[in-house]
């Protein structure tokens, strides 16, 4: 039976970094959504919230590779 529901696979308060991962992923035709955008607009340019990168339960395997491969191991959830 497969996973449902939404895994984290990615964090970082780097918003250019965040499209970036969420660009990679969707060009392997992994759906990303990126959690806590309001929240860390809310908080200014301070960056302490950090911004989530989610994919389905059944996918996070594929992104966390494709996320190996793009050598951003650092950012790993």
């Amino acid at each position: 039976m497969a996973s449902t529901g939404m895994v984290e696979v990615a964090r970082s308060n780097d918003p250019v970094l965040i499209s970036f991962i969420q660009a990679l992923l969707q060009d392997e035709g992994i759906d990303a959504v990126v959690a806590d955008q309001n929240m860390a607009v809310i908080e200014g340019t301070i960056a302490v919230w950090r911004r989530r990168v989610l994919v389905a339960a059944d996918h996070e395997d594929r992104a966390r590779g494709v996320l190996t491969d793009a050598e951003l191991d650092a950012h790993l959830s």
